[in-house]
């Protein structure tokens, strides 16, 4: 049988570093859609105050299997 995937954008953060700010992302997204399947990294930002880095995002965008009912 043929599949169907959506893609979305989804934005993670996290003060320790970019990939546990992409792994948030997608953690959280799992608890709302089912089968995902890829995540791919579109951007990569950090939010500063005083100079210093207080957070890091990252921008990704999400595929899912789209059920055909």
């Amino acid at each position: 049988m043929d599949s169907v995937y959506k893609v979305i954008e989804i934005i993670g953060s996290s003060v320790k570093s970019w990939e546990d700010a992409a792994k948030n992302a997608v953690e959280a997204a799992a608890k709302s859609l089912q089968e995902l399947r890829v995540a791919e990294v579109k951007e990569m930002d950090m939010r500063l105050e005083n100079g210093k880095v207080v957070e890091y995002r990252v921008k990704l965008s999400v595929s899912f299997k789209y059920k055909l009912d």
